[in-house]
């Protein structure tokens, strides 16, 4: 009978397991929600810049047990699990408890739940009654059978509920306390392990007292058991509660997008971003751009010279704002004057020029194109340091003629840049000299950044695992080191001094540009560290009269150097040994004494830049500076030119296209440009200051 008994018993046993095999074949644990969690783009230190919802619309984001405060998980198994490093996913004595406890008092008093059973309920949710119970000790089982403690206790911690549509603990710390788990007091650590048993009657925002009450009675049982002294727990339940949830991480959001773009579900994808200097910097953009009339945006970008990491990135001024979604740092637009330092460089190695060759400022016409300064003077015969500095437009036109236009985009897309020009097919022409051509911020950036690190380009990196790229040299380091031994002492932009703008933060190298139609004003420059690039205009790429690089994005330039870290004692670059020492062009080789440029030649009809023929003005939206007169801008003819508003001829301006018309009331005006040769151009305007 024994013999029988044992067999029968073996058979039982081995039924069993079969049975349990072949429906664990058949019913595997089911991590379908487990996999569907928040995509969290992070910055170089780990925390969150930007979480995104699950597809079933959860703050669910993917929480280990190394992400979390060691005390939160003492207090989390000494409350719902003491046993859970021993048992088998099952406890039998907490089942056996619960089963006691219901029988004694006629209602159910506590669940006998272990944390495995609780993640097998989170993984696949169903009704509280009894055969949800039943599937959960077998799930639980199940669990325990295939995967680790710290498996298990992933799953609980990225899955627990904890109201409304927030699941896991890193979602509810950073909405309830704006803080890693990492970083939870006892008091909050007591409330987070309270939630999850009644998340919604306890919501803090919602029922305070409620919450405050769990949280405490979580206290007094950790006090009673000894794992939180009586003076801790005392402490821990005057800390006051959460009031309201918070909005998650939100920064750095367009290369949040980009990046977790086809990012698959739970992905953790780490930047390069330093999370301090990005808060520091869209802090300073918004008080930026809250001081512009006129609806501009702001976009930024901060590499690492070394590295090339980029450690602060902008896209845009307000993602929440209309057009904000647009990410402007991606945005192709024209680079103004911000070309001409690569022009030089080119020319520099091709021993064209020497940064004291001497170069003729004067009207120069290029076939049919006839460029002007930004002032529509000529300065004569100057250095080609001045000229740099000074962003002197017919120079730079005659070095690039030199050079080739067609070879200078070549080197630049070589180097990495996208360029775009305005029609299909349109090949590199002079123009590109004074931004006839299409660029992003960040592309620019990286171009000033090869500057920075001696004249060799290497792809930005945005993605803290990204491999190194390998570097395309597009300048020489004698060429670079020239570059910035002239950029450092270009003109500083009104209301930054040599002190605060140089010797305190070390030297910074930068150089301004403004497109045609005064529709992108871009600041770039670079410190022994760091290169920041700045773009600001209108998102839709409209005019804004009289802002410009200098006195537009140079200012933010500097106050943005103001928060990188001090390299007063960086020496400036120096050329290689071999490189052409002249402190004057007297000292120089002969053939590079003088650049010899194209002969001159006559110049265009003039034309009214601004305003435009047609054009109705809001005299009620006009600067302080200019309230009261209106600019007048001019481009080609033949200086002296004269400006006669209503018949009334202005003050002569013999050497630039630019006047101002003192404004005399509301109505019409006929603004008319006469030059020398007694060519002219013609331009009718309505003004108004009850603009509506």
């Amino acid at each position: 009978m024994w013999r029988r008994l044992v067999i029968a018993l073996s058979l039982l046993i081995a039924a069993g397991i079969g049975t349990s095999f072949v429906l664990d074949r058949l019913l595997p644990p089911n991590l379908e929600r487990f996999a569907d969690q928040s995509v969290t783009v992070l910055d170089s230190q780990g925390a969150v810049l930007r979480a995104f919802t699950s597809r079933d619309g959860m703050w669910r984001l993917r929480t280990t047990p190394e992400d979390v405060e060691p005390r939160y998980l003492a207090m989390l198994k000494a409350y719902e699990d003491r046993r859970f490093e021993r048992h088998v996913g099952v406890d039998p004595l907490a089942l056996g408890r619960a089963l006691w406890q219901m029988a004694s008092r006629g209602r159910i008093v506590s669940g006998g739940s272990t944390l495995t059973m609780q993640a097998a309920r989170l993984l696949e949710p169903h009704p509280h009654d009894l055969l949800g119970k039943l599937a959960d000790i077998a799930r639980a089982l199940q669990l325990e059978w295939h995967y680790g403690k710290r498996e298990i206790l992933t799953y609980y911690l990225t899955l627990a509920p904890f109201g409304g549509n927030l699941e896991g603990v890193r979602a509810a710390s950073l909405a309830y306390f704006g803080k890693e788990p990492a970083q939870l007091t006892d008091g909050q650590a007591a409330l987070l392990v309270a939630l999850p048993q009644s998340p919604t009657r306890r919501r803090p925002e919602l029922n305070p007292l409620a919450a405050r009450n769990a949280r405490d009675q979580v206290l007094n049982r950790l006090e009673r058991a000894g794992l939180v002294s009586p003076v801790a727990a005392a402490a821990a339940r005057d800390e006051s509660l959460p009031r309201q949830r918070l909005g998650f991480p939100f920064q750095a959001p367009h290369l949040a997008d980009r990046l977790a773009a086809g990012a698959a579900g739970g992905s953790r994808i780490a930047t390069t971003i330093d999370g301090r200097l990005q808060t520091a910097i869209e802090r300073l953009a918004q008080r930026e751009a809250a001081a512009y009339a006129d609806g501009a945006r702001l976009a930024i970008l901060v590499v690492e010279n070394q590295s090339r990491a980029v450690r602060a990135y902008l896209g845009n001024t307000d993602f929440n704002a209309p057009q904000g979604q647009l990410d402007l740092a991606q945005a192709s637009r024209s680079p103004g004057s911000t070309l001409k330092p690569f022009i030089y460089g080119i020319a520099f190695d091709d021993l064209l020029l020497h940064p004291e060759t001497m170069i003729d400022d004067r009207p120069m016409r290029f076939g049919s194109y006839a460029p002007q300064n930004f002032d529509r003077g000529f300065h004569g015969t100057v250095s080609v340091r001045y000229a740099l500095q000074h962003s002197l437009n017919v120079p730079a036109v005659a070095v690039l003629d030199r050079v080739g236009p067609e070879r200078f985009a070549a080197a630049l897309r070589q180097a990495g840049a996208q360029l775009s020009f305005p029609r299909i097919g349109e090949t590199a022409a002079l123009p590109l000299a004074l931004g006839g051509v299409g660029i992003d911020l960040a592309d620019l950036t990286m171009l000033y950044a090869a500057i920075a690190a001696g004249g060799e380009v290497k792809p930005l990196i945005f993605s803290g695992d990204a491999p190194p790229a390998p570097g395309i040299r597009l300048i020489s380091r004698t060429a670079a080191a020239y570059l910035t031994g002239i950029l450092v002492d270009a003109p500083l932009p009104d209301g930054i001094s040599p002190r605060a703008g140089r010797r305190d933060r070390g030297w910074i190298a930068f150089k301004t540009g403004t497109s045609y139609g005064f529709r992108d004003a871009w600041a770039i420059g670079y410190s022994a560290t760091h290169t920041i690039g700045v773009w600001v205009g209108r998102a839709e790429g409209t005019p804004r009269p009289e802002a410009y690089g200098r006195n537009t994005a140079a200012p933010v330039l500097f106050k943005l150097f103001d928060l990188m870290p001090a390299n007063g004692l960086a020496p400036l670059p120096a050329p290689d040994g071999d490189a052409i020492q002249a402190a004057s062009a007297a000292q120089l080789p002969a053939n590079l004494r003088r650049f010899a440029a194209v002969p001159a030649a006559g110049t265009d009809a003039p034309s009214i830049v601004y305003p435009p023929d047609g054009a109705i003005i809001d005299l009620a939206d006009r600067p302080a500076r200019h309230a009261g007169q209106l600019a007048l801008i001019a481009d080609g003819g033949e200086p002296p030119l004269q400006w006669i508003v209503n018949g009334r001829p202005l003050p002569s301006q013999p050497h630039t296209g630019q006047q101002f018309w003192p404004i005399d009331g509301d109505g019409f005006a006929r603004i008319t440009l006469v030059d020398r040769r007694g060519r002219t151009a013609s331009a009718e305007v309505r003004l108004r200051s009850d603009w509506r």
